[in-house]
């Protein structure tokens, strides 16, 4: 979670993603073909502006250093603006000279000025890394789209710092369990209802009431767990007792914060209040594993391990290098995210899903957060810390900037 990992450096580049680079530019060095990763007879020794990296003027006539799409740096070649034809590349160009220009004038406005001969070097410099951040972000953008199961699209924005990709973070949809640990998830029953709604369905013989009111928004308290409808029920996928299996229907965007939280999630459209959020998912882990890497963590000022102690500690989840979009979400002492620990298709008591669900309306752009201490906020919430749960380990300096943030360094266990 970007809070916690406020100190900690990513790499610029996703490994798989750098070597792709690596074997497009062998190929065309070596004239090779290959299909898998893009380069046919067609385009092999087709030349596409990927990014510019340096401006000068000679004998009256304005240059731009090319980087060409799936070559190497070796190639690059000054062309006459004439010879361009790619706008939002050169605005990019020039916006960065901007940033670069106001981080030095303490994130005043600057006027770039027309009677240049050609950029300083610290400029040049600059401009090339806010390129390649672009393209390894934009990358890891399509991989994670590549890899949700979701209807929601995911982006990734950093306007912030030169921060690229997380190093050593894998995309998963649903628990991955450790050696050792098996999950059950397939179901013994299912409920016979044609209208869930009404009939008595999977929450009544778990004892509980159903989740969801008409609108399919929760309507249940912080604590008690959410029974939905599972594979082995005669209802069909558009039962209202079928949300959080569907996964997230918002497009959100990983962004980097400039309060020095690192990553953190915001939302793009309008969630109503009492909607399923996102899954906190990640590797399923012994408590007594937990232990040992909290110790890890701890040291290094991170932790993104969760207690799954619904009805017992036996289990941690640790979204650390497995996890989906909640791996960024960032704590507040004033959320607008709460935990409900939910069943579907693996009833074990000891193993429940982690779902986020919004107690207020949330605004597109607005940052996604939940109380790692679990004492909630809203409507829905109480004064109460053990609300839901299944708890966040965390050990970090708060730095929501709430009204009500407390500030200090705590630990939950």
């Amino acid at each position: 979670m970007a809070a916690a990992a406020a100190g900690a450096r990513g790499a610029w580049c996703v490994p798989c993603l750098a070597s792709l680079d690596t074997l497009q530019e062998l190929c065309r060095k070596e004239k090779l073909t290959c299909k898998s990763i893009g380069i046919t007879k067609r385009n092999l020794n087709n030349y596409e502006v990927e990014y510019l990296c340096d401006y000068k003027i000679e004998k009256d006539m304005e240059y731009y250093l090319v980087k060409w799409k799936g070559w190497p740096e070796t190639t690059n070649t000054w062309e006459p603006s004439r010879n361009l034809k790619c706008p939002l590349l050169l605005e990019q160009f020039y916006n960065d000279q901007r940033d670069y220009l106001s981080q030095l004038k303490q994130g005043k406005a600057v006027m770039l000025k027309n009677d240049i001969k050609s950029l300083k070097p610290a400029i040049a410099e600059y401009v090339v890394k806010k390129a390649k951040q672009r393209v390894a972000l934009q990358r890891w953008q399509e991989e994670l789209n590549r890899k949700k199961n979701h209807k929601g699209m995911i982006f990734v924005e950093n306007t912030v710092d030169l921060e690229g990709p997380p190093l050593d973070f894998y995309y998963i949809n649903e628990y991955k369990p450790a050696p050792g640990i098996n999950l059950t998830n397939e179901a013994i029953v299912g409920c016979m209802c044609t209208d869930c709604f009404f009939e008595k369905c999977c929450p009544a013989e778990a004892g509980v009431h159903l989740a969801y009111n008409k609108k399919r928004q929760i309507k249940i308290q912080p604590g008690t767990p959410i029974y939905e409808c599972n594979s082995r029920c005669k209802c069909g996928p558009d039962c209202p007792n079928r949300i959080v299996q569907k996964g997230t229907p918002y497009s959100l965007c990983i962004f980097r914060t400039s309060n020095g939280c690192g990553w953190g999630v915001k939302t793009l459209v309008k969630i109503k209040r009492m909607s399923f959020v996102m899954e906190y998912v990640g590797e399923v882990i012994t408590s007594e594993e937990a232990e040992r890497r909290g110790q890890l963590y701890d040291n290094k000022g991170i932790t993104y391990l969760f207690d799954l102690d619904y009805e017992s500690d036996e289990f941690t989840v640790d979204a650390a290098r497995y996890g989906n979009v909640s791996h960024f979400v960032n704590h507040s002492c004033d959320p607008n995210l709460q935990v409900f620990n939910v069943f579907i298709d693996n009833l074990d008591t000891r193993l429940p899903r982690i779902a986020l669900f919004s107690t207020r309306t949330i605004h597109p752009g607005e940052e996604l957060t939940f109380d790692y201490q679990m004492k909630g906020s809203g409507d829905i919430s109480s004064e109460s810390i053990d609300l839901s749960p299944a708890k966040k380990r965390v050990r970090t300096v708060c730095k929501c900037g709430s009204v009500s943030c407390r500030g200090l360094q705590f630990l939950i266990c």
